[in-house]
């Protein structure tokens, strides 16, 4: 079966790891999710999710009577479903206008330090970091905070930062009916600081390259205008 290397991503030791996939198979990105997943309304899952984390707090031994904790199931069950995972509802995906590129600019836009925060699928802790973006315009181009509020649909759900920074890319593909894009990711998981190892300082950078940016100088040229 032939296979098409679509990224590669550097990490601060210096590996790299390269993902491979079978070309145009974008299913291979979705976060994991059940054909069901969106028959309960926002509602209904808040009143679930209390539910079942009131009964981990009593579990562990929390005093759920106690003014302070006896909100919490249902303050932490509207935060996931309203905010963290806000990005599991397809109904909150971010509705994109383009413009005419009436200027004829040709060359890269850099939309750089793009704050993000998600979550690992892991163990559901924290990811914190900033995304890079870059495209050249097919005819068309995008309003600036637009990229920001794709970045922000995709991380607010589990995720893996390569299956995330690849949705980012794929997404801003298809909108901006262009193949010349290129999404690169910095960001720290307090799944490796606050549990297991507890390493501070570690940065995990993932990258997706498309089209022109596929070519050396082109990527040069992106690396330099997100360098520090």
């Amino acid at each position: 079966m032939n296979a098409k290397k679509i990224n590669g991503n550097g990490s601060s030791n210096g590996s790299t790891l390269d993902l491979y996939v079978k070309p145009f198979e974008e299913e291979s990105f979705a976060t994991p999710m059940r054909d069901d997943a969106h028959e309960m309304s926002a509602d209904e899952k808040i009143n679930v999710i209390e539910h079942h984390f009131r009964q981990i707090m009593d579990t562990l031994g929390m005093d759920m009577t106690d003014d302070s904790l006896s909100n919490t199931p249902r303050r932490v069950a509207k935060m996931y479903v309203n905010e963290i995972f806000s990005g599991l509802n397809p109904d909150n995906k971010p509705a994109i206008t383009l413009f005419d590129n009436k200027y004829q600019y040709r060359q890269m836009l850099v939309e750089r330090d793009i704050p993000v925060q998600s979550t690992c699928e892991h163990h559901f802790q924290p990811i914190i970091g900033k995304v890079h973006i870059a495209y050249i315009s097919s005819g068309e181009v995008i309003g600036l905070s637009k990229l920001n509020r794709v970045v922000e649909y995709f991380a607010r759900r589990p995720q893996v930062q390569e299956r995330l920074t690849i949705q980012i890319a794929q997404e801003l593909k298809k909108v901006l009916k262009t193949p010349d894009v290129a999404v690169y990711m910095v960001a720290k998981h307090m799944c490796v600081e606050a549990r297991g190892v507890k390493h501070h300082g570690c940065q995990t950078v993932t990258s997706s390259y498309h089209g022109k940016f596929l070519n050396e100088h082109t990527k040069s040229e992106f690396l330099q205008a997100i360098k520090d």
